[in-house]
């Protein structure tokens, strides 16, 4: 078959979305025409269609470096790299998308900017906030508040939550934690469910009495028209930029009070809500001003969770068996940034007879592992120091917990159900204070959990930690008391206390209203 002819079998298969046989078709055009710059842009897609996101780059990389204005191999490169934790560079990749003059590039390279921004870490607090305003403005345009409306004075106040991951319950802990908690004589409560319903299975406790509303198949405009009609008076986002379409509904302006809370850990950029929700741990005054909404504090950690669905047993430390340490994390693969990849590196040529357990999605393909053990390499670790290990089903995958001795935290971006699941499962989290909300989710929980030892003051010390709990003849012995009262202290902290964070969300719902 001629080049020509394998390039179009190869774009029908795209077409019909078998990527994995257009891959192939595609490779096949390029061994008769290394030059196809159709061929390799169609590669790289197929590739990062299969989230095959290190075979992606280096074939999206090609064309845009014979075609610097391939403003639409930019931005699949832009979300290639972002996946494999290059941040920095995909948003540099975002930017040059914005900056070409395709219309639909410059939606996409916004939109994706503001999503990850938080995440970046060349991105400081004003940044950040700059990119989602830079984006809120552009989906702005058109939408006219509804007129305002008071809150209710008489009667159940009625809350609703929107998000798309009710049906989450790796997720959710802190969610229904507050939820199933509410107050059902003084609340009316509204799911606003963007995906999955509520369920047992994900966590929630049915109450007869609950709306359960299926919101996505509608628009905003059509939502927020049917919000104001229900009389909703406070509107929740729960899904912040995992959903990011769905803001929009708040700049409608439908419930006389918005505000968002748990997923939002930066600015949002939107001027609609009336609050961001935190605590003290996560915002310091100082940086209040950097926000387009008032940051509202609650008391102990704004992510109170419990575990309300079947988890395995804590498992003895593996270093018991394994005589030697294994640090962990199961951090998505995108918030393991280059930085991190650095510290890690620091922490394993400090001690030499530990190894790092690596588990996550993306992990799953060849081509991501590959990509992440050469940024190891690049800094002097040796493959056979790292495990790597792609997703699974949910009990097993909170099961591989087993192997992992202390979990070691990433930033810019932190682990926030990944915190909360390791220590679950009697795993330490080693975290420190970091520049920005982002930064300090781990922070807020272990503070809350009374593991403020577990949280350093800065990356430094955070290596230096990492190398002495490795080599300290102590750890073992520690470790399996910790993980025998892990479950024990949490319960009895504010780590899990979820009706202390419930009463106060309360208090904040009603704004004074008895």
């Amino acid at each position: 078959m001629d080049a020509a002819a394998a390039l179009r079998e190869a774009d029908a298969l795209h077409l019909g979305k078998q990527y994995d046989a257009a891959a192939v078709a595609y490779r096949r055009a390029l061994s008769a025409d290394p030059e196809s710059l159709q061929a390799w842009y169609g590669l790289g897609c197929a590739c990062a269609s299969q989230y095959a996101y290190g075979d992606a780059i280096a074939a999206l990389r090609r064309v845009v470096a014979a075609r610097p204005d391939a403003a639409g191999a930019r931005c699949t490169l832009a979300e290639a790299l972002f996946q494999l934790g290059e941040t920095d560079a995909a948003v540099a990749e975002y930017r040059l998308a914005a900056e070409s003059g395709d219309p639909q590039a410059r939606t996409v390279a916004l939109a994706a900017i503001a999503c990850i921004a938080p995440g970046c870490p060349g991105l400081g607090h004003a940044a950040v906030r700059s990119a989602r305003q830079d984006w809120a403005a552009s989906i702005g345009d058109g939408i006219r508040p509804l007129p305002p409306l008071r809150q209710r004075a008489e009667g159940k106040l009625r809350v609703g939550y929107v998000s798309a991951h009710f049906g989450a319950r790796n997720w959710m802990k802190p969610v229904w934690g507050v939820i199933n908690r509410h107050d059902r004589d003084r609340f009316e409560i509204h799911l606003l469910a963007d995906g999955a319903d509520p369920s047992a299975d994900s966590g929630y406790v049915d109450h007869a009495e609950d709306h359960v509303w299926r919101i996505a198949s509608l628009s905003n405009a059509e939502l927020a028209r049917r919000v104001r009609e229900a009389a909703l008076d406070v509107l929740v986002d729960l899904s912040g930029y995992s959903r990011q379409g769905r803001l929009a509904l708040f700049l409608h302006r439908p419930a006389p009070r918005q505000l968002t809370w748990f997923n939002m850990y930066a600015s949002s950029g939107l001027s609609c809500f009336d609050a961001l929700v935190g605590d003290a741990a996560v915002v310091t005054q100082a940086e209040e001003a950097a926000y387009s909404e008032p940051i509202v504090k609650v008391p102990g950690t704004y992510l109170a969770f419990e575990v309300l669905y079947p988890v395995p047993e804590v498992a003895p430390p593996p270093v018991l068996r394994n005589r030697l340490l294994t640090f962990g994390s199961f951090a998505s693969a995108h918030k393991i940034t280059d930085g991190v990849v650095a510290a890690w590196a620091r922490i394993l040529l400090g001690a030499p007879s530990a190894r790092l357990l690596l588990r996550n999605q993306t992990l799953h393909d060849a081509s991501n592992r590959l990509a992440l053990i050469a940024r190891f390499a690049s800094r002097g670790i040796a493959p056979h120091r790292l495990v790597l290990s792609g997703g699974a089903e949910h009990f097993e995958f909170l099961r591989s917990y087993d192997e992992v001795d202390i979990a070691l935290d990433t930033f810019p971006y932190n682990g926030g159900t990944t915190t909360t699941e390791a220590l679950w499962q009697g795993v330490p989290v080693l975290s420190f204070n970091g520049d920005r909300w982002a930064s300090r989710t781990s922070r807020s929980l272990l503070l809350a959990a009374d593991l403020a030892d577990w949280v350093v003051a800065n990356e430094r010390e955070y290596v230096e930690r990492a190398i002495a709990l490795a080599q300290h003849e102590a750890t073992p012995a520690a470790l399996t008391r910790m993980r025998q009262e892990m479950r024990s202290r949490l319960r009895a902290s504010a780590a899990c206390d979820t009706g202390t964070l419930c009463r106060a969300l309360e208090e904040l719902y009603t704004g004074g209203r008895a």
